[in-house]
């Protein structure tokens, strides 16, 4: 069994384009890389809340 050429990744992004949209493409890219950095930050145990807000400091009086 072949993969993938030229001439099908071609008519499948044409499908693609004609079902969905020039304007609703970018919007779904961009979900679905979110998507996807959400995932792996979640299996490597790693939070972009948690990086980016510093834990609070107890202040001793």
């Amino acid at each position: 069994m072949a993969g993938l050429g030229g001439p099908e990744i071609i008519l499948i992004l044409v499908v693609v384009l004609l079902m969905f949209g020039g304007k609703k493409i970018p919007e779904m890219m961009r979900g679905l890389g979110r998507g996807m950095k959400e995932f792996k930050d979640a299996k490597d145990g790693t939070s972009e809340d948690l990086e980016a807000k510093p834990a609070p400091v107890a202040k001793e009086n």
